[in-house]
């Protein structure tokens, strides 16, 4: 069975292949191809983008597709890889890692000039070993404390304020034993969501080598700590994904939500008065709770060539220029990957870009490394099964050093 299922995998994916190669064939060379992770909001604003665009340059089409991010990632490993696939590619800036070592992007130094780059800030140009893989067009794609004003005045500022204040701000209204309204709620089951307390307690996912560093105190204590808040203080719910959190948040019955910037205009849509602080700094270390940094920025696959290549250019200049990044920060509340834009009143006189800025101060950044994606994979199950009681915090890191070991040298092989 299992030599069945895998020879129907390599079928499917030898299909796809060729589907991509004929549709590239066959495709309009002056038509532009984007694939994007992009949510809704950011969707609709490159769209206003692209249709400006092709006003400006008649004779040429610009289209968009939406994938979700591990999806986009596969499909553009395997229609690349076959010779086809879009022009541009558009996802957080850790995906370069993969694509680089199977060769489906190129170097964008020498295809862009320097006064072209001069603008965008350091972390809005994406390195991977010397060169220049990706631009942004947006930079942080970080988490942040978001809270409710109308439940509280003040955000806490350090782990042991966040549980003396939760256990106010959580209450059972009608005396049933089931709480109404919980202190924060966040999407505490997925590995990224738990980065920050990993890096508050002084663990960090690898070295400077891309060697996974999981199986260390911090790693216990920061899964220990995500359990007592649960089971011990009770000020977060026993169940909760983002969907979860993003409803109790909306309805007004959790004070707290860990979220990034691609929520914060839903909440206000629904009428949220909300405002932004750094993730509470662990009592136990003196450090502050660090998401991980990334930039969200266009790639160029690498059989996008010749006159397709200079108006694939053409498109990335344009929907990466200063102006292009105000709107998604108007849209947003992002943080634009220019050194004007970032000058603009726009950025300087929001208070939530503020705050988002102090945050990023305390972040660090998301490793480019293809070994990354391995260690997502190692710590998801082993930091689940802590979560629902099968593994204890200190079996739970010996296994997530064990398996990301093992990935990484499956991934080498």
């Amino acid at each position: 069975m299992a030599k069945f299922i895998l020879f129907v995998s390599i079928v499917f994916l030898i299909l796809v292949v060729l589907l991509f190669s004929f549709g590239s064939s066959r495709r309009d060379p002056d038509e532009i191809v984007i694939w994007t992770q992009d949510l809704p909001a950011g969707r609709a604003v490159l769209d206003s983008l692209l249709t400006e665009f092709m006003q400006q340059h008649l004779g040429t089409k610009v289209s968009e597709i939406y994938y979700e991010t591990e999806e986009l990632r596969s499909n553009f490993i395997v229609a690349a890889v076959g010779g086809s696939g879009p022009d541009l590619i558009y996802g957080p800036s850790d995906q370069v890692g993969p694509f680089e070592v199977m060769k489906i992007i190129q170097p964008l130094e020498h295809l862009l000039s320097e006064d072209s780059l001069a603008d965008f800030i350091d972390e809005g140009k994406v390195t991977y070993k010397e060169h220049l893989y990706a631009l942004a067009d947006r930079v942080g794609n970080h988490l942040t404390l978001v809270y409710n004003k109308k439940l509280m005045s003040k955000p806490p500022q350090t782990t042991d304020e966040l549980i003396e204040l939760g256990l106010k701000l959580t209450q059972d209204w009608d005396g049933d034993g089931i709480i109404d309204q919980y202190a924060l709620a966040w999407n505490y089951v997925e590995p990224f969501f738990f980065i920050p307390f990993l890096a508050g307690y002084g663990g960090w996912v690898m070295d400077d080598r891309g060697n996974p560093t999981l199986d260390t105190p911090a790693t216990v204590s920061a899964c220990q700590f995500i359990v007592d808040l649960r089971t011990k203080y009770k000020i977060i719910p026993r169940e909760c994904d983002l969907d979860v959190a993003n409803t109790l948040f909306k309805a007004g019955r959790a004070a707290m939500v860990i979220n990034g910037p691609w929520s914060w205009g839903n909440y206000r849509e629904n009428g949220v008065d909300i405002g932004l602080s750094r993730i509470p700094k662990v009592s136990a270390t003196g450090l502050w709770s660090a998401p991980m940094i990334s930039a969200t920025a266009y790639s160029i696959n690498v059989n996008t060539r010749d006159e397709r290549l200079e108006k694939t250019l053409e498109v990335l200049r344009y929907i990466t220029s200063r102006q292009a990044q105000l709107r998604y920060t108007r849209v947003l509340t992002t943080i634009p990957a220019r050194k004007s834009a970032q000058e603009d009143a726009i950025v300087t006189n929001d208070e939530l870009l503020k705050r988002s800025k102090e945050q990023v101060e305390v972040g660090k950044p998301m490793p480019i490394d293809p070994a990354m994606r391995a260690i997502w994979d190692a710590m998801r199950p082993p930091y689940q099964s802590v979560l629902n009681g099968s593994l204890s915090p200190q079996e739970a890191a010996r296994r997530m050093q064990e398996d990301a070991i093992k990935k990484i040298a499956e991934m080498q092989e």
